[in-house]
């Protein structure tokens, strides 16, 4: 039996996200919040790994207390125990302070019974940067395998697992030992038949609650914007300029817009 361990995050839905002229920060009131999309296809994975080998999914979160929410509906993706972090203590935290938090809660767990394989969706849609499941690995000193589009075996007597990877040019096919941590591309898993049994049960479902107070113990400077050194001073929407050229791909041709692109570039004298 498997013993899998699926990282989430709620995020606002990117299509209805507007910024503040003003103040340069993300207008969130009235945006609609959703389970981060490659973090679906981790659940989606979970649930089909489940299926195939047996095992028990656990997934956890970080964030406010309406992230709960999120963490009702992976039940309906057979996870079996969820537990959300939450405290204002873990606010404001870049993705080194997320990956403290979120380790040192897996290592935690660990002491109950170890997991085989981590699961984290290749990047967050609100923040882009694809670093939170490789800083928790460094953490777990672990193994991790980045953009895996295909789970090709699992050897559970042996311990190992067989995945693919795209990489710039390609794919790399990779076997590594377990535990393993990987992060996944959308095209890793597709969206199960949710049976209304398990969502009936997500209904029901309440997440254990974590705090910077405990069960884990933390240390207090690592968390939230204390032990966060990156900041962001300003989001802004880029202004477009009166000489700039839209095109729409699915109206315009792409050999037009090509072509124009050609005919400005030798304009401007780069070609």
């Amino acid at each position: 039996m498997l013993n899998i361990l699926v990282s989430i995050k709620q995020v606002p839905d990117t299509t209805n996200i507007r910024i503040n002229p003003e103040t340069g920060t993300l207008i969130r009131e009235g945006v609609p919040s959703i389970i981060n999309p490659y973090d679906v296809v981790a659940l989606s994975a979970a649930y089909y790994l489940k299926i195939k080998y047996g095992g028990f999914i656990t997934a956890i979160s970080m964030g406010p207390p309406q992230a709960k929410l999120a963490l009702k509906e992976a039940v309906e993706f057979g996870v079996d125990r969820i537990i959300l972090l939450s405290d204002r203590k873990f606010a404001g935290a870049d993705t080194l302070a997320t990956s403290y938090t979120l380790a040192e809660t897996i290592k935690y767990l660990n002491e109950e019974r170890p997991f085989d394989l981590y699961l984290f969706g290749k990047q967050a849609i609100d923040g882009d940067t694809g670093q939170v499941g490789p800083g928790v690995a460094a953490r777990l000193n672990i193994p991790v395998i980045t953009y895996v589009s295909k789970i090709e075996d699992l050897d559970l007597n042996n311990r190992t697992i067989i995945v693919h990877r795209k990489i710039e040019k390609g794919t790399e096919i990779l076997k590594a030992k377990l535990p393993v941590l990987l992060t996944c591309e959308k095209d890793l898993a597709k969206l199960p038949f949710v049976p209304f049994s398990e969502i009936m049960k997500a209904v029901r479902a309440e997440p254990e609650i974590f705090t910077a107070e405990g069960p884990v113990k933390f240390e207090r400077e690592k968390l939230g914007l204390k032990g966060s050194p990156t900041q962001v001073k300003k989001v802004f929407t880029p202004e477009i300029k009166k000489d700039t050229i839209l095109y729409d791909l699915n109206s315009t041709p792409l050999e037009v817009v090509i072509e124009k692109i050609i005919q400005i570039l030798k304009e401007k004298k780069f070609l």
